[in-house]
């Protein structure tokens, strides 16, 4: 596959501080697709579409493109949306050449889109210090062992970091929600000075938000190894729990040094062998397929 044919405007500068372009972009995702497969492979995306790179403006864009498959389409409480269905290296180089710099997945599968198969935490430091994320997954890992469910963490690409719990197929969304809900308000409330569940940004202080909202239907959180439009271009990436150290510069696992990141072992390698039962039953009644 040659990128250069594949990609318009191959030469657009995304990164100016860096020089990196469209085309570097797409080299990425080329490069990273065997590692970014799993987590997008027969699941729903919505785009966040940056033709411009760091220079312009981004837009959000759930419906399809016009002439962009695979799509499946699901239906919302006042419409129906077709949705790009992830999973092909051609459609990520395709979504690449629409301007999507990151990839946002949903936690549920085209074959069962009412079910997730993880479940998710989202740790964002109001003070925009990795350390105080780092510091607040550490306690999130506590409370999940305390529960008998692993986890594997992540950074954000941005300032924060992402906790991702596996899950068997059988709980909806209507259970997962409240079930993460629970953690992160019981959390916040035995350390009160360090977290909160307080949505509105002007009430947090210098507090780590814990967000369980990614687990609601049609929610969405960045991809494992999905590039962000953030200064130094990161990415999105996988770490072992030892890792998790308030010295970790997520900014480290970038577009300039991809090749030797991928070259190195996969922290997530066990993610998909370790999926787990919540011990909840559905409250929905709706019927829906698996996998």
């Amino acid at each position: 596959m040659n990128l250069d044919d594949l990609i318009t405007h191959p030469d657009k500068v995304f990164w100016p501080d860096q020089g990196y372009t469209k085309l570097d972009l797409a080299r990425y995702y080329d490069a990273a697709f065997a590692r970014l497969r799993p987590y997008v492979d027969d699941r729903l995306l919505s785009l966040e579409r940056c033709p411009d790179g760091m220079l312009g403006q981004c837009f959000y864009q759930k419906a399809a493109p016009k002439g962009l498959t695979p799509t499946q389409r699901i239906h919302h409480q006042n419409r129906d949306v077709d949705y790009v269905v992830g999973g092909s290296k051609d459609t990520q180089l395709a979504l690449v050449n629409l301007g999507c710099i990151p990839v946002h997945v949903w936690a549920s599968r085209a074959g069962h889109p009412q079910q997730p198969d993880w479940m998710v935490f989202d740790l964002d430091p109001t003070s925009g210090k990795f350390a105080d994320a780092a510091e607040a997954g550490l306690l999130i890992k506590t409370a999940l062992d305390e529960l008998g469910l692993a986890s594997f963490p992540k950074t954000s690409g941005s300032r924060g970091l992402h906790v991702f719990v596996p899950l068997k197929l059988g709980p909806t969304y209507d259970d997962v929600l409240p079930f993460s809900k629970d953690i992160c308000e019981r959390l916040a409330a035995q350390h009160p000075m360090e977290l909160t569940v307080e949505q509105r940004i002007e009430a947090r202080g210098q507090r780590v938000y814990l967000d369980p909202f990614r687990n609601t239907f049609g929610g969405t959180v960045v991809a494992p190894y999905s590039m962000r439009r953030r200064e130094k271009a990161p990415f999105s990436m996988p770490l072992h729990w030892s890792d998790v150290k308030p010295a970790l510069d997520p900014s480290d696992f970038n577009l300039g040094n991809y090749k030797e990141v991928l070259a190195g072992p996969d922290p997530w390698k066990d993610f998909f062998k370790s999926r787990q039962a919540l011990g909840i039953k559905k409250t929905s009644s709706k019927k829906t397929s698996s996998r």
